[in-house]
């Protein structure tokens, strides 16, 4: 093998290193995710609380978890029946059931210092044009959300904090939701800058053998 196919090599085995690097410090949002019952599975539901006009007899939950994304947020544990949620709640004119089955996750999702409320179910009785977000107000109060209208604490948990980035196997925040950080890390990105100068400067001093 030449010296430039030899530092050519090296400077690729250098750049997967740090790749894989990077990818060993994957983070996940600690956040409540919404999710609609159809067919006897959970589905994330495709629009937030706040636009989601559920019809008399959807069931409807809520998780709070940490998840990388979407396609892999945690759904809510168990299964969920609109007849026993709502066996209480009679039809009535006027009026809308939506059974709502709240899980706050587990322990080891919880922030620091807070432990998560047992996973309950209530049937929510609400006006036939109501969303989501008012069915929880009526049954899982208090809610609150962020200056960006994200869904942060179902019956006042978690009591702060609002969508963190959390590093895996870490329960200490990195950064909140509102401001996500998108693509590779400042780290890996700096790793992969100083891959590519050492591996030119090998490159530059193998020609320079080479040519003498």
């Amino acid at each position: 093998m030449t010296a430039v196919r030899r530092a050519g090599a090296l400077l690729l085995a250098a750049f997967l290193c740090v790749a894989l690097a990077g990818r060993a410090h994957a983070t996940g949002y600690r956040y409540w995710s919404f999710w609609e019952r159809t067919g006897g599975h959970w589905t994330f539901a495709t629009e937030g609380p706040s636009t989601a006009r559920p019809s008399d007899g959807d069931v409807q939950g809520f998780r709070f978890a940490v998840s990388e994304d979407s396609a892999g947020a945690t759904r809510p544990r168990g299964t969920a029946d609109f007849d026993s949620v709502c066996a209480k709640s009679p039809a009535r004119a006027g009026r809308k059931r939506v059974a709502l089955v709240l899980d706050f996750g587990t322990s080891a999702d919880a922030p620091s210092g807070e432990t998560p409320p047992a996973r309950r179910a209530a049937c929510a009785v609400v006006s036939p044009d109501a969303p989501t977000a008012d069915a929880l107000a009526a049954v899982a109060g208090p809610l609150r959300y962020d200056s960006h209208a994200l869904l942060c604490a179902i019956g006042g948990y978690p009591g702060k904090g609002c969508g963190e980035q959390v590093a895996e196997g870490k329960s200490r925040p990195a950064a909140t939701k509102s401001e996500p950080q998108h693509g590779p890390s400042v780290g890996v990105l700096a790793g992969v800058g100083a891959v590519v100068l050492l591996g030119g400067a090998a490159l530059w001093q193998a020609r320079r053998r080479r040519d003498a």
